[in-house]
């Protein structure tokens, strides 16, 4: 198709996609086919951001944002979409801002309530394709199994300190799914999220991009995606390899017998943080016969109050420059072992980080060498910040 066959680009439009309509493998063709489609984007955070920008840039005429959060202060290292002034806003507001003065001729459709299990499926069907710009394992798992039983793509894309990894899921048309590469989400604690390992804001706008490439590829036909590969990027050592993946027959969820048959909510409970554990499981495991393993932040807060408890910070000293808990001890997690005589034996120790991830080794390794009255808090700083002092800055 010509430029001058075009009925459904406008002399702006056709203006501001030049660059791309000049490009063989879009042209005018390619072009309308971005202005037709429907993109869900399912967050507004580190991968979303960078995401949205693009496709909304490129010319995709129905952009889905699902997200429920508002902008906090720690997200800007990242999160470009959002800046100083829109913190506190919601984050699908800062983003309509942000995506309208990039381009006015993009609708907007914002789900506010970001992605819940009884209306994932639904919600993917009023789309084309789906992009993963999510950070835990629960939504993660809730794309991917939506995405299936409504018989859409899904692009995927994740983060983790200085690497990043992404593919394209499409299992119905043949490729592979999430489940065939990780059937099951890890046990809770075992993966620290980004609030505890850390992650560079820059990987964000690379992993980004390229789930953005792969959406405009499929959208347009061009090109080969994603399917069958994923993609591992290294950015530290800045390297990148390819692995090979097979649709699995033995996939929970898209092999020859599945165990997942419809999206169900006790199917995606978060695994990404240390969980409350029951006090008979613990005292079982570890012998005990009084303290529960962890608690939250308000029963913390009741316990110090009665003042035969200390409260312990495992984190590091630049986390305390943020926010400190008054009162707390600080022994940063890595001295613990050499500092074990600085803690008291006629007193309950309550030991917190910023989630609840590195406290609770803390708390494990304290059990194995005697001190029997330890117990984690659960959620962190970060609990205590929301449930008990909204003064503190979160991060």
């Amino acid at each position: 198709m010509s430029v001058t066959d075009t009925s459904t680009l406008s002399p702006a439009e056709l203006a501001r996609y030049s660059r791309h309509i000049l490009l063989d493998e879009i042209g005018v063709g390619g072009q309308e086919k971005l202005k037709q489609a429907k993109v869900l984007i399912i967050g507004a955070g580190g991968l979303g951001s960078p995401v949205a920008l693009y496709l909304a840039a490129a010319g995709i005429g129905t952009i889905g944002l699902a997200d429920f959060d508002k902008v906090e202060l720690h997200n800007l290292q990242r999160q470009i979409i959002h800046g100083q002034s829109d913190i506190d806003r919601p984050k699908i507001e800062s983003a309509k801002d942000t995506l309208s003065e990039i381009n006015p001729h993009v609708k907007l459709q914002f789900h506010a309530e970001g992605l819940q299990t009884h209306n994932a499926v639904e919600l993917f069907s009023q789309y084309d394709i789906i992009v993963d710009g999510t950070d835990n394992f629960a939504t993660r798992y809730l794309n991917n199994d939506a995405a299936y039983f409504a018989g859409k793509p899904l692009v995927y894309g994740s983060i983790f300190k200085f690497e990043g990894q992404a593919s394209f899921f499409h299992p119905k048309d043949g490729g592979p799914c999430y489940r065939c590469l990780f059937p099951e989400p890890p046990p809770p604690g075992s993966v620290p999220n980004c609030g505890e390992a850390g992650v560079m804001g820059a990987l964000c706008g690379i992993v980004g991009s390229i789930q953005s490439m792969e959406t405009i590829k499929h959208i347009t036909g061009i090109g080969k995606n994603l399917s069958g590969k994923l993609l591992f990027i290294d950015t530290l050592n800045m390297g990148f390899k390819t692995l090979k993946l097979k649709k699995d027959p033995g996939c929970p969820l898209c092999g020859d017998n599945p165990k997942y048959i419809s999206v169900v909510a006790e199917n995606y409970q978060e695994t990404c943080e240390t969980k409350i554990q029951s006090q008979a499981v613990t005292n079982e495991e570890y012998n005990m016969s009084e303290s529960p393993i962890e608690i939250d932040v308000i029963e913390t807060k009741e316990r110090l109050a009665g003042g035969e408890s200390i409260l312990v910070d495992v984190r590091e000293k630049f986390e305390r420059d943020i926010c400190t808990i008054d009162g707390s001890v600080h022994i940063p997690m890595g001295e613990v072992p050499e500092r074990m005589n600085e803690l008291p034996n006629d007193k309950e120790i309550l030991v917190h980080c910023h989630h609840g991830g590195r406290s609770l080794r803390v708390v494990e390794f304290l059990r194995q060498n005697g001190f029997q009255r330890v117990i984690n808090v659960g959620g962190g700083i970060d609990s205590w910040s929301t449930q008990i002092d909204n003064s503190l800055q979160r991060y």
